[in-house]
């Protein structure tokens, strides 16, 4: 009765909400591992051997006239690790916090910062595992050439921004149905396994195979890194702004799903995961 408020400026309120968002970014690192660091190498392993295993199926396989003249692990790792950004993504948003959460009951939580946390966790894991191994792979194994690593960083952060957009609607769908949600993500993750595009070059594929593939954010996305990672390579069949508007459309559909979601929250849906 005798609390005094005090309004705050519009400005110390986004600081307040910026820091409250960098503080639960560090725990949503810090959940794979007690040691941040460690979670962080973990995830530098997992692209290491994603790397490595490509390397040797392209080889075993000889599909490595298939591949963009140029440095051919440069080409892997553009498929690989913009596919590692969009999956881990779509994870983390959709593991994150939900209006049932027990983090919840603190006053200054809310459910948009336990969601952009998790995203800009798994943002930051990925971009500073892709920066150690080109690191050591222009230390250890020759000199890294991008044509425009501007562009291509732009298409990293595409791919962040679509699965950021396909985790909402996960996420906006998992209350109602855990268990078919799962299953449903890791069908889509394993999917894009081959439906990314990460193995092939699309130029080189006919119309009739094109239309397995286009419908995909992520392939126009790593298609379009590898125009700016090689002089010598032009998508021709993917877009920039095709992958946008669908991760817009998709984030916009997400959000008022995780709204409704969020207006008709039930402490019995952390018993149903």
């Amino acid at each position: 009765m005798f609390e005094r408020h005090q309004r705050e400026s519009w400005l110390s309120s986004a600081a307040s909400i910026l820091e409250l968002i960098y503080h639960n970014t560090v725990r949503s690192v810090r959940k794979t591992h007690s040691n941040a660091l460690m979670s962080i190498l973990i995830n530098i392993l997992q692209t290491v051997i994603f790397v490595a295993a490509f390397f040797l199926l392209f080889n075993v396989l000889g599909m490595r006239g298939s591949a963009i003249r140029g440095d051919f692990l440069i080409y892997i790792m553009s498929g690989i690790f913009l596919y590692m950004v969009h999956t881990k993504t779509v994870t983390a948003v959709l593991g994150s916090e939900g209006p049932a959460s027990a983090m919840m009951k603190h006053a200054p939580m809310t459910t948009a910062v336990a969601i952009s946390s998790a995203a800009l966790g798994a943002l930051y894991v990925q971009v500073l595992s892709m920066s150690v191994v080109m690191y050591f792979y222009h230390v250890i194994w020759g000199p890294v050439h991008i044509w425009s690593p501007a562009g291509a960083f732009a298409m990293v952060m595409l791919a962040w921004f679509s699965g950021f957009a396909v985790g909402m609607i996960f996420l906006a769908m998992k209350p109602w149905a855990p268990q078919f949600v799962n299953i449903l993500s890791m069908i889509y993750t394993r999917a894009n396994m081959i439906a990314s595009g990460k193995m092939f070059v699309a130029n080189k594929l006919p119309a009739t195979m094109l239309a397995f593939f286009d419908w995909n954010p992520l392939f126009h996305a790593i298609d379009q890194a590898r125009g700016f990672a090689f002089i010598n390579y032009v998508p021709h069949n993917s877009s920039i702004a095709y992958p946008v508007y669908v991760s817009i459309a998709l984030l916009m559909l997400g959000l008022m799903g995780e709204f409704h979601t969020r207006k008709h929250a039930s402490l019995s849906w952390s018993a149903r995961r």
